[in-house]
């Protein structure tokens, strides 16, 4: 049994085709490809080159002459589409034929999808040689999807069905929890007393409209703890206040400094002046 569905490309035209339909695969998990009569031949520089190193795909491609050896092997098969097809197959979404194809391969069965030529697709007596029919919900007015694209989506679609849950991600960001009441108080009233000293709130009688709006945006974020502590620093920052210094003069060590080193020129200067006496 194969590890996934084999992709098979038939006639197709690039290399550097080729190669990003590699690269898609092995995005997701699958490594199985076989071409049919590809125009250029093979093997193909330029094929390696687009595949981005997915060379476990490259390496292990297998050519056919014809559609009929290609599939020979395998028990279920879907032909890709992008237009209605006359016949009686069966039609299904992406979704579908991915969950189809990792049930019949959980059972034992040799899967396949087939891909048709960059310009044209697959003819219908191809079409005709696979089981049913899988095709894209895409805008009708521009239906055209390029080789890669399509084993792209196939190929993303059979690795989501075998996730536990389909909305299941690789990582995830940190757990964040809330920060208490208390803290988001805290924030408001440190950036409310910031505002008030720097005449923010302009005409007074507007403030407790202005106060309601600040507190009704903050309060929708859901802020955490570490959150709160960031911005409380910034609102700290931005030229440290007082309400004896409502424009601010820098934190009060800075301040500190720079009075101390005002005392000491001071006195160097009358020291100076003292001495031409």
């Amino acid at each position: 049994m194969t590890e996934g569905p084999v992709i098979i490309l038939v006639e197709p035209q690039l290399g550097e085709n080729i190669g990003m339909v590699a690269r898609a695969m092995a995005n997701f998990g699958l490594s199985q490809l076989r071409l049919v009569n590809p125009r250029d031949g093979w093997p193909s520089d330029k094929a390696r080159a687009a595949a981005s190193k997915a060379d476990h795909v490259i390496d292990g491609v297998v050519v056919f002459d014809t559609l009929e050896g290609a599939i020979a092997d395998l028990g279920f098969i879907f032909a890709t589409t992008a237009r209605e097809r006359d016949g009686f197959k069966a039609v299904r979404s992406p979704v579908t034929a991915a969950r189809m194809l990792r049930a019949r391969q959980a059972s034992g069965q040799a899967t396949g999808i087939l891909f048709g030529r960059e310009r044209f697709g697959l003819s219908n007596e191809e079409v005709g040689l696979a089981d049913e029919i899988v095709t894209f919900p895409v805008d009708p007015s521009f239906a055209s999807l390029n080789i890669a694209q399509a084993v792209l989506l196939m190929s993303y679609e059979w690795l989501k069905s075998g996730l536990q849950s389909e909305t299941d991600t690789v990582f995830s960001g940190p757990e964040i929890t809330p920060a208490p009441k208390e803290q988001l108080i805290g924030l408001l009233s440190h950036l409310e007393d910031a505002l008030e000293a720097r005449g923010y709130f302009r005409p007074t009688s507007k403030k407790p409209k202005m106060v309601d709006n600040l507190r009704a945006v903050l309060t929708r974020a859901g802020f955490a703890t570490a959150e709160i502590k960031l911005l409380r620093g910034v609102v700290a920052s931005l030229d440290y206040f007082s309400p004896k210094q409502p424009r601010g003069s820098g934190y009060p060590e800075r301040k500190a400094k720079a009075d101390k080193a005002a005392r000491t020129g001071k006195a160097e200067t009358d020291t100076g002046e003292g001495g031409h006496d």
